[in-house]
């Protein structure tokens, strides 16, 4: 089971989807609001803990099979939550750039995004209509260019084309759910399940991620029992499309010895 990040809808999980096809199958499913689902009925249902309950709604209709958990970003808070509600079945779990909770508090190493989004979403409720015609008619490649310039897209290791849809989904999710969304994620801590976790439990981060700062990751694989960490070396938070390969024979290593 693919478990997004953030307004995403299953770009990161471009090459992994395909390399473990070959062996096993693959679920993934969208948020609320993103991709194929719809907004949804209940606009204060948008914590993580809702997003962990259609997880395993999902699991449930697909005929309750036993499912290896693999979380980017926001997915990793997912599948801890989903672990935490209904561990039985749940053989592993795989958490990729990705925190235990509180993550708005450590974006870009500081506390400055949750400080800041509580002033945004205030905005975003009063001005709606403006504000998604601002948001969806954001130039595509303009954005692009400035995650090169930040550093958090390096051209040398990701094509344009694999990062490009995810921009291009993010500008079409309705602004003031993706804010409050965040806030829900940025607010939200697994922290306290990690010493109780009674799976096999594989952590891998870069060392370049800005979003999801590497100590975080170290942090939360030290309080997992048995937890194997991989940190590679320039690896960013869109390390699964940088560095495919590598992370291709992680899960084949992993994945075959449980």
């Amino acid at each position: 089971m693919l478990c997004d990040g953030l307004v995403c809808d299953g770009y990161i999980f471009r090459y992994m989807w395909e390399e473990l096809a070959e062996s096993l199958r693959v679920a993934h499913f969208h948020y609320r609001g993103h991709g194929r689902s719809g907004l949804p009925v209940d606009r204060e249902q948008i914590d993580v803990s809702d997003h962990a309950a259609d997880l395993n709604t999902v699991r449930e209709h697909l005929g309750d099979p036993e499912v290896v958990l693999i979380g980017h970003s926001l997915g990793t808070q997912v599948a801890l939550e989903a672990y935490r509600a209904r561990p039985e079945r749940v053989r592993a779990l795989v958490l990729l750039c990705g925190s235990f909770g509180r993550v708005t508090h450590t974006f870009k190493g500081s506390d400055v995004l949750s400080t800041v989004l509580p002033n945004v979403l205030q905005w975003s409720s009063r001005h709606p209509r403006l504000l998604r015609a601002l948001w969806s008619r954001l130039p595509v490649r303009a954005v692009i260019k400035l995650g090169v310039l930040t550093g958090d897209i390096d051209p040398a290791k990701v094509r344009v084309e694999d990062v490009e849809p995810y921009f291009r989904h993010a500008l079409h999710v309705d602004f003031t759910l993706f804010v409050r969304m965040l806030s829900a994620a940025g607010e939200h801590s697994a922290q306290d399940l990690l010493p109780e976790l009674r799976v096999p439990v594989l952590v891998v981060a870069g060392s370049r991620d800005t979003f999801t700062p590497p100590e975080v990751s170290v942090a939360m694989a030290e309080a997992i029992p048995g937890a194997q960490l991989v940190l590679i070396p320039g690896g960013s938070h869109i390390l699964p499309l940088e560095e495919h390969e590598r992370l291709r024979h992680v899960l084949s290593d992993f994945l075959s010895s449980l």
